[in-house]
Protein backbone atom coordinates (compact mmCIF):
# COMPACT_ATOMS: atom_id res chain seq x y z
CA UNK A 1 0.00 0.00 0.00
CA UNK A 2 2.91 2.72 1.32
CA UNK A 3 4.50 1.51 -2.00
CA UNK A 4 1.39 2.39 -4.35
CA UNK A 5 1.41 5.79 -2.57
CA UNK A 6 4.63 6.41 -3.32
CA UNK A 7 4.29 5.95 -6.52
CA UNK A 8 1.15 8.04 -6.79
CA UNK A 9 3.02 10.72 -5.82
CA UNK A 10 5.65 10.62 -8.00
CA UNK A 11 3.10 10.20 -10.97
CA UNK A 12 1.46 13.60 -9.30
CA UNK A 13 4.89 15.57 -9.25
CA UNK A 14 6.25 14.15 -12.36
CA UNK A 15 2.94 15.36 -14.08
CA UNK A 16 3.18 18.27 -12.61
CA UNK A 17 6.83 18.63 -13.81
CA UNK A 18 5.87 18.46 -17.43
CA UNK A 19 3.70 21.42 -16.63
CA UNK A 20 5.99 23.17 -14.90
CA UNK A 21 8.88 22.04 -17.36
CA UNK A 22 6.59 23.52 -20.01
CA UNK A 23 5.83 26.39 -18.63
CA UNK A 24 9.80 27.25 -18.45
CA UNK A 25 10.45 26.24 -21.56
CA UNK A 26 7.48 29.03 -22.57
CA UNK A 27 8.67 31.68 -20.22
CA UNK A 28 12.36 31.05 -21.45
CA UNK A 29 10.87 31.26 -25.21
CA UNK A 30 8.75 34.79 -24.17
CA UNK A 31 12.20 36.17 -22.40
CA UNK A 32 13.83 35.20 -26.03
CA UNK A 33 11.61 36.36 -28.24
CA UNK A 34 11.18 39.58 -25.76
CA UNK A 35 14.70 41.03 -27.02
CA UNK A 36 13.96 41.59 -30.42
CA UNK A 37 10.44 42.38 -29.89
CA UNK A 38 11.75 45.54 -27.55
CA UNK A 39 14.14 46.58 -29.56
CA UNK A 40 11.85 46.83 -32.33
CA UNK A 41 9.39 48.46 -30.25
CA UNK A 42 11.10 50.32 -27.83
CA UNK A 43 9.76 50.88 -24.32
CA UNK A 44 6.96 53.32 -25.41
CA UNK A 45 5.55 50.78 -27.44
CA UNK A 46 5.97 48.04 -25.13
CA UNK A 47 4.36 50.47 -22.67
CA UNK A 48 1.56 50.49 -25.26
CA UNK A 49 1.82 46.50 -25.82
CA UNK A 50 1.68 45.97 -22.29
CA UNK A 51 -1.49 48.00 -21.42
CA UNK A 52 -3.02 46.03 -24.26
CA UNK A 53 -2.37 43.02 -22.33
CA UNK A 54 -3.93 43.84 -18.90
CA UNK A 55 -7.01 44.94 -20.21
CA UNK A 56 -6.76 41.43 -22.30
CA UNK A 57 -5.76 39.47 -19.08
CA UNK A 58 -8.98 40.74 -17.42
CA UNK A 59 -10.78 39.82 -20.88
CA UNK A 60 -8.99 36.01 -20.29
CA UNK A 61 -10.13 36.11 -16.44
CA UNK A 62 -13.27 36.42 -17.13
CA UNK A 63 -13.83 34.30 -19.60
CA UNK A 64 -10.77 31.01 -19.41
CA UNK A 65 -8.10 31.97 -16.58
CA UNK A 66 -10.54 29.85 -14.58
CA UNK A 67 -11.69 26.75 -17.10
CA UNK A 68 -8.91 25.04 -17.16
CA UNK A 69 -8.74 24.73 -13.24
CA UNK A 70 -12.24 24.68 -12.90
CA UNK A 71 -13.06 21.50 -15.95
CA UNK A 72 -10.28 19.86 -14.67
CA UNK A 73 -11.62 19.27 -11.17
CA UNK A 74 -14.71 18.82 -12.01
CA UNK A 75 -13.95 15.96 -15.00
CA UNK A 76 -11.35 14.50 -12.06
CA UNK A 77 -14.34 14.31 -9.41
CA UNK A 78 -16.13 12.23 -12.12
CA UNK A 79 -13.39 10.30 -13.24
CA UNK A 80 -11.98 9.32 -9.53
CA UNK A 81 -15.73 7.62 -9.52
CA UNK A 82 -15.70 5.70 -12.82
CA UNK A 83 -18.12 8.12 -14.63
CA UNK A 84 -16.93 8.97 -17.76
CA UNK A 85 -20.06 9.97 -19.39
CA UNK A 86 -20.74 12.58 -16.91
CA UNK A 87 -16.91 13.73 -17.11
CA UNK A 88 -18.26 14.20 -20.99
CA UNK A 89 -21.15 16.13 -20.41
CA UNK A 90 -19.48 18.31 -18.40
CA UNK A 91 -17.05 18.91 -20.58
CA UNK A 92 -19.55 19.87 -23.68
CA UNK A 93 -21.17 22.03 -21.38
CA UNK A 94 -17.71 23.84 -20.25
CA UNK A 95 -17.06 24.30 -23.92
CA UNK A 96 -20.67 25.98 -24.34
CA UNK A 97 -20.05 28.42 -21.57
CA UNK A 98 -16.93 29.30 -22.31
CA UNK A 99 -17.82 29.90 -26.81
CA UNK A 100 -20.96 31.99 -24.64
CA UNK A 101 -18.99 34.35 -22.53
CA UNK A 102 -16.08 34.83 -24.55
CA UNK A 103 -17.61 35.57 -27.55
CA UNK A 104 -19.62 38.53 -25.77
CA UNK A 105 -16.51 40.00 -23.99
CA UNK A 106 -14.41 39.19 -27.35
CA UNK A 107 -16.82 41.39 -29.03
CA UNK A 108 -17.10 44.31 -26.26
CA UNK A 109 -13.20 44.87 -26.09
CA UNK A 110 -13.24 44.75 -30.13
CA UNK A 111 -15.73 47.66 -30.18
CA UNK A 112 -14.61 49.14 -27.11
CA UNK A 113 -11.13 49.25 -27.53
CA UNK A 114 -11.00 53.43 -27.89
CA UNK A 115 -12.47 54.45 -25.22
CA UNK A 116 -10.92 51.72 -23.00
CA UNK A 117 -7.71 52.73 -24.06
CA UNK A 118 -8.17 56.36 -24.12
CA UNK A 119 -10.59 57.13 -20.85
CA UNK A 120 -9.63 53.99 -18.51
CA UNK A 121 -6.08 53.38 -19.16
CA UNK A 122 -5.26 56.88 -20.24
CA UNK A 123 -3.04 55.90 -22.88
CA UNK A 124 -5.08 56.12 -26.41
CA UNK A 125 -2.68 54.55 -28.53
CA UNK A 126 -2.91 50.96 -26.91
CA UNK A 127 -6.05 50.81 -28.55
CA UNK A 128 -4.42 49.45 -31.45
CA UNK A 129 -2.64 46.49 -29.97
CA UNK A 130 -6.54 45.53 -27.92
CA UNK A 131 -8.46 45.49 -30.96
CA UNK A 132 -5.95 42.67 -32.30
CA UNK A 133 -6.41 40.68 -29.46
CA UNK A 134 -9.94 40.83 -28.91
CA UNK A 135 -10.74 37.84 -31.39
CA UNK A 136 -7.72 35.83 -28.79
CA UNK A 137 -9.90 36.26 -26.06
CA UNK A 138 -12.41 33.21 -27.72
CA UNK A 139 -9.90 31.28 -29.33
CA UNK A 140 -7.86 31.04 -25.81
CA UNK A 141 -11.74 30.47 -23.94
CA UNK A 142 -12.11 27.04 -26.08
CA UNK A 143 -8.03 26.26 -25.40
CA UNK A 144 -8.99 26.21 -21.25
CA UNK A 145 -11.57 23.76 -21.82
CA UNK A 146 -9.53 21.56 -23.86
CA UNK A 147 -6.79 21.64 -21.61
CA UNK A 148 -8.52 21.57 -18.22
CA UNK A 149 -10.41 18.05 -19.99
CA UNK A 150 -7.44 16.20 -20.15
CA UNK A 151 -6.02 17.85 -17.17
CA UNK A 152 -8.76 16.24 -15.38
CA UNK A 153 -8.56 12.82 -16.71
CA UNK A 154 -4.78 12.70 -15.44
CA UNK A 155 -2.81 13.74 -18.69
CA UNK A 156 -0.76 16.85 -18.57
CA UNK A 157 1.18 16.44 -21.59
CA UNK A 158 -1.06 17.56 -24.32
CA UNK A 159 -1.62 20.87 -22.04
CA UNK A 160 2.66 21.00 -21.70
CA UNK A 161 2.82 20.57 -25.90
CA UNK A 162 0.07 22.78 -26.60
CA UNK A 163 1.39 25.53 -24.67
CA UNK A 164 5.18 25.42 -25.98
CA UNK A 165 3.74 25.12 -29.52
CA UNK A 166 1.70 28.55 -28.85
CA UNK A 167 4.73 29.99 -27.35
CA UNK A 168 7.25 29.06 -30.51
CA UNK A 169 4.37 30.05 -32.63
CA UNK A 170 3.97 33.83 -30.55
CA UNK A 171 7.46 34.43 -30.89
CA UNK A 172 8.11 34.19 -34.28
CA UNK A 173 4.88 36.11 -35.70
CA UNK A 174 4.99 38.52 -32.77
CA UNK A 175 8.52 39.54 -34.16
CA UNK A 176 7.46 39.63 -38.12
CA UNK A 177 4.49 41.82 -36.95
CA UNK A 178 5.81 44.19 -35.03
CA UNK A 179 8.78 44.66 -37.93
CA UNK A 180 6.48 44.97 -40.35
CA UNK A 181 4.17 47.08 -38.76
CA UNK A 182 6.25 49.04 -37.38
CA UNK A 183 7.06 50.39 -40.53
CA UNK A 184 3.81 51.46 -41.65
CA UNK A 185 2.95 52.84 -38.57
CA UNK A 186 6.60 54.92 -39.20
CA UNK A 187 4.74 56.10 -42.19
CA UNK A 188 1.58 56.51 -41.00
CA UNK A 189 3.04 59.11 -38.21
CA UNK A 190 5.52 61.38 -40.58
CA UNK A 191 1.60 61.61 -42.29
CA UNK A 192 0.10 62.91 -38.98
CA UNK A 193 2.82 64.40 -37.81
CA UNK A 194 2.77 62.12 -34.45
CA UNK A 195 5.71 59.44 -33.97
CA UNK A 196 3.70 57.72 -31.42
CA UNK A 197 1.85 56.02 -34.27
CA UNK A 198 4.73 53.79 -35.26
CA UNK A 199 4.82 52.27 -32.13
CA UNK A 200 1.43 51.93 -31.55
CA UNK A 201 1.54 50.15 -35.20
CA UNK A 202 4.40 47.76 -33.86
CA UNK A 203 2.72 46.91 -30.50
CA UNK A 204 -0.47 45.91 -32.48
CA UNK A 205 2.08 44.07 -34.79
CA UNK A 206 3.38 42.34 -32.32
CA UNK A 207 0.31 40.91 -30.37
CA UNK A 208 -0.87 39.26 -34.03
CA UNK A 209 1.61 36.32 -32.29
CA UNK A 210 -0.29 36.31 -29.54
CA UNK A 211 -3.44 35.50 -31.73
CA UNK A 212 -1.72 33.37 -33.99
CA UNK A 213 0.28 31.37 -31.84
CA UNK A 214 -3.23 30.34 -29.43
CA UNK A 215 -4.97 29.35 -32.78
CA UNK A 216 -1.71 27.04 -33.95
CA UNK A 217 -2.39 25.00 -30.13
CA UNK A 218 -6.16 24.94 -30.38
CA UNK A 219 -5.76 23.08 -33.52
CA UNK A 220 -3.04 20.98 -32.63
CA UNK A 221 -5.98 20.00 -29.26
CA UNK A 222 -8.80 19.16 -31.53
CA UNK A 223 -6.50 17.28 -33.45
CA UNK A 224 -4.79 15.48 -30.17
CA UNK A 225 -8.99 15.26 -28.82
CA UNK A 226 -9.79 13.51 -32.24
CA UNK A 227 -7.68 10.65 -31.64
CA UNK A 228 -8.29 10.75 -28.02
CA UNK A 229 -12.16 10.19 -29.21
CA UNK A 230 -11.37 6.05 -29.22
CA UNK A 231 -10.35 5.68 -25.94
CA UNK A 232 -13.13 8.09 -24.24
CA UNK A 233 -15.94 6.03 -25.99
CA UNK A 234 -13.69 2.42 -24.75
CA UNK A 235 -14.31 4.35 -21.33
CA UNK A 236 -17.61 5.83 -21.17
CA UNK A 237 -18.72 1.99 -21.93
CA UNK A 238 -16.91 0.79 -18.94
CA UNK A 239 -19.14 3.66 -17.09
CA UNK A 240 -19.72 2.81 -13.67
CA UNK A 241 -22.11 5.79 -12.79
CA UNK A 242 -25.56 4.86 -11.87
CA UNK A 243 -27.15 8.45 -12.62
CA UNK A 244 -26.55 10.29 -15.72
CA UNK A 245 -26.10 13.96 -15.23
CA UNK A 246 -28.57 16.36 -16.69
CA UNK A 247 -27.14 19.85 -18.59
CA UNK A 248 -29.25 22.05 -16.83
CA UNK A 249 -27.37 20.73 -13.34
CA UNK A 250 -24.28 20.85 -15.06
CA UNK A 251 -24.41 24.36 -16.34
CA UNK A 252 -25.70 25.03 -12.46
CA UNK A 253 -22.45 23.02 -11.05
CA UNK A 254 -20.33 24.59 -13.76
CA UNK A 255 -21.37 28.20 -12.59
CA UNK A 256 -21.15 27.93 -9.06
CA UNK A 257 -17.20 26.34 -9.78
CA UNK A 258 -16.37 28.78 -12.23
CA UNK A 259 -17.57 31.73 -10.48
CA UNK A 260 -15.44 32.13 -7.29
CA UNK A 261 -12.76 30.93 -9.45
CA UNK A 262 -13.35 34.09 -11.66
CA UNK A 263 -14.14 36.46 -8.73
CA UNK A 264 -10.85 35.38 -6.94
CA UNK A 265 -8.56 35.24 -10.71
CA UNK A 266 -10.08 38.69 -11.42
CA UNK A 267 -9.48 39.99 -8.10
CA UNK A 268 -6.10 38.62 -8.42
CA UNK A 269 -5.43 40.16 -11.76
CA UNK A 270 -6.87 43.51 -10.89
CA UNK A 271 -3.09 44.21 -9.99
CA UNK A 272 -1.99 44.86 -13.19
CA UNK A 273 -5.11 47.07 -14.31
CA UNK A 274 -5.33 49.20 -10.68
CA UNK A 275 -1.30 49.33 -11.46
CA UNK A 276 -1.31 50.46 -15.30
CA UNK A 277 -4.28 52.84 -14.91
CA UNK A 278 -3.70 54.37 -11.29
CA UNK A 279 0.08 55.23 -12.54
CA UNK A 280 -0.85 56.36 -15.94
CA UNK A 281 -3.47 58.57 -14.67
CA UNK A 282 -1.00 59.94 -11.39
CA UNK A 283 1.73 61.02 -13.69
CA UNK A 284 -0.55 62.46 -16.05
CA UNK A 285 -1.87 65.31 -13.01
CA UNK A 286 1.93 65.46 -11.57
CA UNK A 287 2.61 67.00 -15.74
CA UNK A 288 4.54 63.86 -16.91
CA UNK A 289 3.95 63.28 -20.57
CA UNK A 290 2.34 60.31 -21.98
CA UNK A 291 5.61 59.01 -24.17
CA UNK A 292 7.70 59.03 -20.82
CA UNK A 293 5.27 57.10 -18.57
CA UNK A 294 4.66 54.60 -21.37
CA UNK A 295 8.20 54.06 -21.76
CA UNK A 296 8.11 52.90 -17.59
CA UNK A 297 5.43 50.80 -18.07
CA UNK A 298 7.25 49.66 -21.09
CA UNK A 299 9.69 48.78 -18.71
CA UNK A 300 7.53 47.04 -15.95
CA UNK A 301 5.88 44.81 -18.39
CA UNK A 302 8.78 44.21 -21.14
CA UNK A 303 11.78 43.58 -19.06
CA UNK A 304 10.63 43.06 -15.11
CA UNK A 305 7.67 40.89 -15.77
CA UNK A 306 9.16 39.20 -18.57
CA UNK A 307 11.57 37.63 -16.06
CA UNK A 308 9.61 37.37 -12.44
CA UNK A 309 7.05 34.98 -14.64
CA UNK A 310 9.18 32.55 -15.68
CA UNK A 311 9.23 31.02 -11.76
CA UNK A 312 5.40 31.86 -11.14
CA UNK A 313 4.93 29.73 -14.25
CA UNK A 314 6.37 26.98 -12.30
CA UNK A 315 4.14 27.56 -9.22
CA UNK A 316 1.14 28.10 -11.62
CA UNK A 317 1.76 24.50 -13.81
CA UNK A 318 2.14 22.79 -10.53
CA UNK A 319 -0.68 24.47 -8.67
CA UNK A 320 -2.61 23.35 -11.89
CA UNK A 321 -1.22 19.85 -11.68
CA UNK A 322 -2.49 19.72 -7.96
CA UNK A 323 -6.25 19.91 -8.36
CA UNK A 324 -6.86 16.20 -9.60
CA UNK A 325 -4.26 14.79 -6.88
CA UNK A 326 -5.60 17.09 -4.04
CA UNK A 327 -9.74 16.14 -5.26
CA UNK A 328 -8.88 12.62 -5.80
CA UNK A 329 -7.48 12.66 -2.08
CA UNK A 330 -9.93 14.73 -0.59
CA UNK A 331 -13.08 11.74 -2.09
CA UNK A 332 -11.27 9.18 -0.17
CA UNK A 333 -11.50 11.26 3.14
CA UNK A 334 -7.96 11.42 3.89
CA UNK A 335 -6.47 14.18 5.53
CA UNK A 336 -3.16 12.91 5.57
CA UNK A 337 -2.73 12.36 2.49
CA UNK A 338 -3.68 15.75 1.18
CA UNK A 339 -1.42 17.15 3.76
CA UNK A 340 1.40 14.81 2.46
CA UNK A 341 0.56 16.55 -1.37
CA UNK A 342 0.14 20.12 -0.43
CA UNK A 343 3.78 19.58 0.95
CA UNK A 344 5.44 18.17 -1.92
CA UNK A 345 4.41 20.21 -4.06
CA UNK A 346 5.09 23.92 -1.69
CA UNK A 347 8.34 22.62 -0.87
CA UNK A 348 9.04 21.94 -4.76
CA UNK A 349 8.10 25.49 -5.66
CA UNK A 350 10.01 27.02 -3.09
CA UNK A 351 12.94 25.21 -3.57
CA UNK A 352 12.81 27.47 -7.23
CA UNK A 353 11.28 30.43 -6.26
CA UNK A 354 13.67 31.81 -3.67
CA UNK A 355 17.10 30.97 -5.38
CA UNK A 356 15.44 32.78 -7.90
CA UNK A 357 14.75 35.19 -5.93
CA UNK A 358 18.16 36.02 -4.68
CA UNK A 359 19.40 35.84 -8.40
CA UNK A 360 17.55 38.63 -9.24
CA UNK A 361 19.06 40.28 -5.98
CA UNK A 362 22.48 39.86 -6.92
CA UNK A 363 22.54 39.94 -10.84
CA UNK A 364 19.15 41.38 -11.86
CA UNK A 365 21.02 44.43 -13.90
CA UNK A 366 23.44 41.94 -15.51
CA UNK A 367 21.12 39.95 -16.42
CA UNK A 368 19.19 42.45 -18.27
CA UNK A 369 22.34 43.78 -20.17
CA UNK A 370 22.08 39.51 -21.43
CA UNK A 371 18.87 39.95 -22.49
CA UNK A 372 18.30 43.15 -23.12
CA UNK A 373 21.82 44.10 -24.44
CA UNK A 374 20.59 47.49 -26.61
CA UNK A 375 18.75 49.00 -24.01
CA UNK A 376 19.91 51.11 -20.51
CA UNK A 377 18.57 48.80 -17.89
CA UNK A 378 19.76 50.58 -14.96
CA UNK A 379 16.14 51.18 -14.30
CA UNK A 380 14.98 47.82 -14.94
CA UNK A 381 17.55 46.65 -12.72
CA UNK A 382 16.35 48.62 -9.78
CA UNK A 383 13.11 47.63 -10.27
CA UNK A 384 14.39 43.40 -10.20
CA UNK A 385 15.82 44.02 -7.01
CA UNK A 386 13.06 45.79 -5.06
CA UNK A 387 10.44 43.37 -6.51
CA UNK A 388 12.52 39.95 -6.18
CA UNK A 389 10.71 39.15 -2.83
CA UNK A 390 6.93 39.38 -4.59
CA UNK A 391 8.37 36.08 -6.51
CA UNK A 392 8.33 34.00 -3.28
CA UNK A 393 5.10 35.42 -2.34
CA UNK A 394 3.48 35.16 -5.80
CA UNK A 395 4.55 31.43 -5.84
CA UNK A 396 3.04 30.68 -2.48
CA UNK A 397 -0.05 32.50 -3.25
CA UNK A 398 -0.66 30.59 -6.69
CA UNK A 399 -0.13 27.50 -5.09
CA UNK A 400 -2.23 27.98 -1.94
CA UNK A 401 -4.89 29.61 -4.48
CA UNK A 402 -5.00 26.16 -6.62
CA UNK A 403 -5.17 24.14 -2.89
CA UNK A 404 -7.91 26.12 -1.50
CA UNK A 405 -10.05 26.16 -4.83
CA UNK A 406 -9.05 21.58 -5.06
CA UNK A 407 -10.73 21.45 -1.10
CA UNK A 408 -13.99 23.08 -2.53
CA UNK A 409 -13.00 26.29 -0.38
CA UNK A 410 -13.68 28.44 -4.10
CA UNK A 411 -14.99 31.51 -1.61
CA UNK A 412 -11.49 32.21 0.99
CA UNK A 413 -9.13 33.03 -2.32
CA UNK A 414 -11.55 35.65 -3.66
CA UNK A 415 -11.92 37.10 -0.01
CA UNK A 416 -8.36 36.95 0.39
CA UNK A 417 -7.26 38.62 -2.80
CA UNK A 418 -9.79 41.49 -2.89
CA UNK A 419 -8.32 42.43 1.12
CA UNK A 420 -4.85 42.36 -0.14
CA UNK A 421 -6.11 44.33 -3.40
CA UNK A 422 -7.27 47.24 -1.22
CA UNK A 423 -3.91 46.99 0.57
CA UNK A 424 -1.87 47.08 -2.35
CA UNK A 425 -4.11 49.69 -3.99
CA UNK A 426 -3.42 52.00 -0.65
CA UNK A 427 0.00 51.61 -0.33
CA UNK A 428 0.03 52.01 -4.12
CA UNK A 429 -1.63 55.69 -3.79
CA UNK A 430 0.42 56.28 -0.70
CA UNK A 431 3.93 55.40 -2.53
CA UNK A 432 2.94 57.35 -5.77
CA UNK A 433 1.27 60.70 -4.40
CA UNK A 434 3.01 61.11 -0.98
CA UNK A 435 6.64 59.31 -1.23
CA UNK A 436 6.70 60.13 -5.29
CA UNK A 437 8.75 57.28 -5.76
CA UNK A 438 7.12 56.64 -9.61
CA UNK A 439 7.70 53.38 -11.13
CA UNK A 440 9.05 51.55 -8.00
CA UNK A 441 5.84 52.13 -6.13
CA UNK A 442 3.96 49.65 -8.60
CA UNK A 443 6.90 47.07 -7.63
CA UNK A 444 7.29 47.44 -4.05
CA UNK A 445 3.45 47.32 -3.99
CA UNK A 446 3.27 44.55 -5.36
CA UNK A 447 4.99 42.91 -2.61
CA UNK A 448 2.30 43.90 -0.13
CA UNK A 449 -0.49 42.54 -2.21
CA UNK A 450 1.36 39.18 -2.86
CA UNK A 451 2.48 39.00 0.96
CA UNK A 452 -0.93 39.26 2.56
CA UNK A 453 -2.29 36.96 0.06
CA UNK A 454 -0.12 34.58 1.22
CA UNK A 455 -0.12 35.02 4.40
CA UNK A 456 -4.09 35.22 4.51
CA UNK A 457 -4.37 31.94 2.10
CA UNK A 458 -1.89 29.85 5.13
CA UNK A 459 -4.30 31.20 7.30
CA UNK A 460 -7.85 29.38 5.84
CA UNK A 461 -5.67 26.77 5.09
CA UNK A 462 -4.89 25.81 8.81
CA UNK A 463 -8.55 26.93 9.30
CA UNK A 464 -10.14 24.64 7.02
CA UNK A 465 -7.78 21.28 7.41
CA UNK A 466 -5.43 22.08 10.08
CA UNK A 467 -2.31 22.37 7.82
CA UNK A 468 0.77 24.33 8.79
CA UNK A 469 3.37 24.16 6.14
CA UNK A 470 6.80 22.66 7.00
CA UNK A 471 9.31 25.52 7.93
CA UNK A 472 12.75 24.19 7.81
CA UNK A 473 13.04 22.23 4.70
CA UNK A 474 10.52 24.52 2.83
CA UNK A 475 11.88 28.11 3.77
CA UNK A 476 14.93 28.17 5.86
CA UNK A 477 17.13 25.63 3.93
CA UNK A 478 16.63 27.16 0.73
CA UNK A 479 16.98 30.61 2.21
CA UNK A 480 20.41 29.91 3.44
CA UNK A 481 21.46 28.00 0.42
CA UNK A 482 20.31 30.68 -1.74
CA UNK A 483 22.45 33.33 -0.18
CA UNK A 484 25.97 30.65 -0.24
CA UNK A 485 24.93 30.95 -3.92
CA UNK A 486 24.38 34.77 -4.46
CA UNK A 487 27.62 35.24 -2.84
CA UNK A 488 29.27 33.00 -4.69
CA UNK A 489 27.81 34.25 -8.02
CA UNK A 490 28.98 37.80 -7.20
CA UNK A 491 31.96 36.91 -7.04
CA UNK A 492 32.25 34.73 -9.46
CA UNK A 493 30.59 37.96 -12.12
CA UNK A 494 32.78 40.01 -10.38
CA UNK A 495 35.94 38.22 -10.88
CA UNK A 496 35.21 37.20 -14.83
CA UNK A 497 33.86 40.77 -15.72
CA UNK A 498 37.27 42.23 -15.03
CA UNK A 499 38.57 39.82 -17.90
CA UNK A 500 35.40 38.96 -20.34
CA UNK A 501 33.21 41.73 -19.82
CA UNK A 502 29.84 41.73 -18.20
CA UNK A 503 27.80 39.79 -20.88
CA UNK A 504 30.31 36.84 -20.53
CA UNK A 505 30.60 37.04 -16.71
CA UNK A 506 26.57 36.56 -16.42
CA UNK A 507 26.72 33.65 -18.76
CA UNK A 508 29.56 31.91 -16.37
CA UNK A 509 27.22 32.86 -13.29
CA UNK A 510 24.44 31.68 -13.97
CA UNK A 511 25.13 28.16 -14.11
CA UNK A 512 27.68 28.15 -11.28
CA UNK A 513 24.89 29.81 -8.70
CA UNK A 514 22.70 27.06 -10.20
CA UNK A 515 25.08 24.01 -8.97
CA UNK A 516 26.12 25.79 -5.82
CA UNK A 517 22.76 26.09 -4.94
CA UNK A 518 21.98 22.22 -5.85
CA UNK A 519 25.22 20.99 -3.67
CA UNK A 520 24.04 23.36 -0.74
CA UNK A 521 20.30 22.44 -1.22
CA UNK A 522 21.55 18.77 -0.41
CA UNK A 523 24.67 19.32 1.88
CA UNK A 524 22.32 21.55 4.44
CA UNK A 525 19.90 18.59 4.48
CA UNK A 526 17.11 20.46 2.54
CA UNK A 527 16.34 17.20 0.30
CA UNK A 528 17.33 14.10 0.65
CA UNK A 529 17.97 10.76 -0.99
CA UNK A 530 14.44 9.60 -0.73
CA UNK A 531 13.16 12.53 -1.83
CA UNK A 532 15.42 13.21 -4.57
CA UNK A 533 14.22 9.58 -6.14
CA UNK A 534 10.58 11.25 -6.06
CA UNK A 535 11.57 13.72 -8.48
CA UNK A 536 11.47 13.85 -12.04
CA UNK A 537 14.91 11.72 -13.78
CA UNK A 538 15.22 11.14 -9.45
CA UNK A 539 17.40 7.99 -9.83
CA UNK A 540 20.05 9.89 -12.52
CA UNK A 541 20.55 12.68 -9.79
CA UNK A 542 20.82 10.27 -7.20
CA UNK A 543 24.00 8.77 -8.64
CA UNK A 544 25.20 12.46 -9.12
CA UNK A 545 24.81 13.25 -5.51
CA UNK A 546 26.50 10.16 -4.20
CA UNK A 547 29.43 10.43 -6.97
CA UNK A 548 30.33 13.62 -5.68
CA UNK A 549 29.60 12.30 -2.11
CA UNK A 550 26.93 14.84 -1.38
CA UNK A 551 24.76 12.69 0.98
CA UNK A 552 25.99 12.38 4.72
Amino acid sequence: MAGKRKQKDKNFLVQGSILAVAGVITKLIGAAYRVPLVNILGDKGMGYYGVAFQIYSIALTLTSYSLPLAVSKLVSARVAKGEYKNSYKVFRGAMTFAVFVSGIVGAAIFLGADFIADNIMAMKFSSYALRVLAPCILIVAVLGVLRGFFQGNGSMIPTAVSQVLEQVVNAGVSILGAYMLFKVGSDVAKTRGNESYGAAYAAAGGTLGTVIGALSALLFLFAVFAGYKRLLRRRMRRDRGHRREKYKRIFKILLITIAPVILSSTVYNLCGIIDNAMFAKIMSVQGIKESEYAALLGILNGKYDTLVNVPIAIAYSLGASLIPAIVTAAQTGSRKQVHSKIQLVTRFNMMIAIPCAAGFIVLAEPILDLLFFTQNNEVGGLMLQLGALSVVFYCLSTVTNAVLQGLDNMMAPVKNAAISVVLYAISLFIMLVVFRWGIYAVVLSRIVFSGSTSMLNAHSLRMQIGYVQEQRKTFIIPSIASVIMGVMALLVHLFFELFAGTQIATLIALPVAVAVYAVSLVLLGGINENELYEMPKGAVLVRICKKAGLFR
